[in-house]
């Protein structure tokens, strides 16, 4: 394969605030993209900045009694140490506020001016008379002139992204103070876009350099004719001032995507690689050297990165993006993500109660290449995550990697079986399937089809019962081991780019070199020796996500942003039931799953009392019940029947025990793998149609909503419930 030579951007975030769920949708999925690439053995940079300019930056510095300059360096370093995190790895990670950023913005300004490209007119300006200044796009708001949404900025709408002059926003307002603006005359300069309007649509129609939803949008502002745009600004203003002016300033949106190149030129020159800023953004340089540039972005500012990007890289001599890619907003639990709402949530919170590793899982296993939404959904996060990571990839190895590797001293076998063989083929067959996946961005199946690998293993695993062959062929059991880690190796190389904590200590267990998709081929050796496995991840809870939530809007109410009152919800419970043997979870009270109930009653009730028959029973009778927690080990299907799964439990006795439980319409097998539950452990035991039952599950509710009983905290299978 051709080694490709990749630079890579994501938006600059904004230096008035923190970082928090919303952004790193973008970081993450970019990083994880990155990560991808330099796993296959391509030249890639990945570069980013503060976005660090502007009136709202200005302000807020003088509300916190310091200068801009001081403001924007203190959030700079929050802002890297918050996204390196969450393992989001730039090779620079930089400031609009440089003087590399300056010399580039003007720069490309005299070539703009030279050209013929920058016009001077008059515009009536808001002007906030209480505040004495002129307001920029983000201090004014109203309804938008387009679709009349409300609350929206003075430069675009967030409900239809229509771009417009801040006075043409209804019942304006300013943002500081709340009072109408009044409009005063004053002289700007303008960049020309409609010059570049042959140069855009041609650039549009060569393919790949949007996807089709955006070139949609992208015809629609072409045929409706280019405005030209506005790209001074009055004083006061932090930013850089515009070459042969008084008092005027270059706007925001001008220097900000100038800052990707920017933080490149400061990276390659820092690093001793100062000819590489020419051979990837030079036009002619960059022509002749093959080298590639993409944009990740959100969909709010589609109209700066299409438009106004490419044509201020044409007039600069600056090559165009090979594409810019764009994702969609944030939403948690359905909703906007708003403090208001309570669903606002810094990147500082979310760490102090979920793994980053978590928020990377999750946001990969919803993301697609499209402009569709991202719903953070608290109960789905968990599920998915408990299924995937904890009960699936990562329970390939801690199944393996303990009790039965100690017995086998953690040696495994001299070469791979026929049968393992086989299965190594099929998984790097999913392999290839993947790396196709992460090249187009299509993250969701990524992580779909790496479960379905995962799912492979641990079927193998599950027909060759490790734990019992153990007993009495040591050999085939090491084989099993053996076979099953040669193809779980594959899979640590194919979730590295999403989980590279994960994989690292995968890695490190198996103690092998890294994986990437350079070598993902590559078998283990002869007579491999493995370490002692230790606990990688933890299963998730709702409650960490509430207590997340809660601590978050505690901050909000305390002052540390602005006040709003709590969206979160409290979960209300349900009667637990017992769930075993024929009972129906699908049946409400059905009579078939009462008289199972019936027949499988442990505690006799005494036809003589009422109140007994009624359920009311003693401590004595309590007492002999013996509730354990229990490990499920494995579950799958029950041939014939659609409403129970068979399930080998953990209970720590020698060996698992099997159950028969009707959770089917309410959980799917790969579900149920490494998850801790509390079962009924003293039943008799039941010779069934379906197989022995000898454990009764506990759960919570009916039918497809049904819920097993779980401990919240850490417990071991065969701890006792008193």
């Amino acid at each position: 394969m051709k080694k490709r030579r990749i630079l890579v951007t994501s938006a600059l975030p904004y230096a008035n605030g923190p970082i928090h769920l919303g952004h790193l949708v973008e970081y993450i999925q970019t990083d994880i993209w990155v990560r991808f690439q330099k796993a296959c053995g391509h030249e890639v940079y990945y570069f980013c900045a503060d976005d660090t300019h502007g009136t709202p930056v200005m302000i807020a510095a003088r509300n916190a009694a310091t200068e801009p300059e001081q403001l924007v360096e203190r959030v700079h370093a929050e802002h890297l140490r918050d996204l390196s995190a969450f393992d989001v790895d730039f090779d620079n990670y930089y400031t609009t506020n440089s003087p590399e950023n300056r010399e580039l913005a003007c720069g490309i300004y005299e070539n703009s001016k030279a050209a013929g490209h920058i016009a001077r007119r008059d515009v009536a300006q808001l002007y906030c008379e209480h505040d004495q200044m002129f307001l920029p796009d983000r201090f004014v708001k109203g309804e938008c002139p387009s679709c009349g949404a409300a609350d929206q900025y003075g430069d675009s709408c967030d409900n239809c992204s229509a771009t417009y002059a801040p006075r043409d926003l209804k019942n304006a307002a300013c943002s500081i103070c709340g009072n109408a603006p009044v409009e005063r005359n004053s002289e700007h300069l303008f960049f020309k876009l409609s010059d570049f309007q042959k140069f855009l649509e041609d650039w549009l129609a060569e393919p790949g350099h949007v996807d089709d939803g955006v070139r949609k949008k992208m015809n629609e502002w072409l045929q409706s004719g280019l405005r030209d745009w506005d790209i001074s600004r009055d004083g006061p203003y932090f930013g850089f001032e515009i070459p042969g002016e008084e008092n005027k300033y270059f706007y925001v949106w001008l220097d900000a995507p100038i800052g990707y190149m920017a933080s490149s030129k400061n990276y390659f020159e820092k690093t001793g690689q100062k000819k590489l800023f020419d051979e990837f953004w030079n036009a002619e340089v960059s022509a002749k050297k093959n080298t590639e540039v993409y944009h990740f972005i959100g969909k709010d500012i589609i109209y700066f990165h299409t438009l106004f990007w490419p044509s201020l890289l044409k007039v600069g001599g600056y090559r165009r993006p090979s594409a810019v890619f764009v994702h969609g907003f944030l939403t948690v639990n359905g909703e906007k993500m708003s403090k208001s709402r309570g669903t606002f949530v810094r990147a500082e919170t979310f760490l102090k109660h979920i793994e980053p590793g978590a928020l990377r899982y999750y946001y990969a296993a919803r993301l697609g290449s499209g402009l569709d939404d991202l719903d953070l959904a608290t109960t789905d996060f968990v599920q998915r995550y408990n299924a995937d990571i904890v009960g699936n990839l990562v329970n390939i190895f801690s199944r393996l990697g303990s009790g039965i590797a100690k017995k086998l001293e953690h040696r495994l076998s001299e070469k791979i079986s026929k049968q393992g063989k086989s299965l190594h083929t099929d998984v790097l067959k999913l392999a290839d399937e993947i790396r196709n996946h992460y090249e187009n961005r299509e993250y969701h199946r990524v992580i779909r089809t790496i479960a379905s690998a995962g799912h492979a293993i641990n079927q193998f695993i599950n027909e060759r019962e490790p734990w019992n062959s153990i007993k009495t062929d040591v050999e085939a059991t090491r084989q099993t081991v053996t076979d099953a880690f040669q193809s779980g190796r594959i899979l640590i190389g194919c979730i590295k780019p999403i989980l590279p904590r994960v994989a690292q200590e995968l890695e490190t267990f198996l103690q092998i070199e890294p994986v990437d998709f350079t070598n993902i081929k590559e078998q283990l050796p002869s007579g491999h020796v493995i370490r002692a496995y230790k606990h990688i991840v933890q299963r998730l809870t709702e409650a960490q996500f509430e207590d997340m939530f809660a601590e978050e809007q505690k901050a909000i109410e305390a002052g540390h942003s602005a006040g709003a009152k709590s969206g979160s919800q409290k979960a209300t419970g349900k009667k637990a039931q017992a769930v075993s043997g024929k009972s129906s979870a699908g049946d409400k009270k059905s009579k078939r799953a009462a008289e199972h109930h019936a027949a499988t009653q442990q505690t006799a009730v005494p036809d003589s009392d009422a109140e007994d028959a009624a359920g009311i029973i003693t401590i004595e009778d309590l007492s002999r019940v013996e509730l354990k927690v229990g490990r499920i080990v494995s579950a799958g299907l029950v041939e014939g029947a659609d409403r129970l799964l068979a399930i080998q439990l953990d209970v720590g006795e020698e060996r698992p025990r099997s159950v028969i439980a009707g959770i089917r319409s309410a959980y799917k097998p790969e579900d149920l793998t490494d998850l801790m539950v509390v079962a009924v452990t003293n039943l008799k035991p039941r010779k069934m149609k379906f197989g022995l039952s000898e454990a009764m599950l506990l759960a919570a509710g009916e039918g497809d909503v049904l819920t097993l009983m779980t401990p919240h905290r850490e417990a071991h299978p065969g701890d006792r419930l008193r």
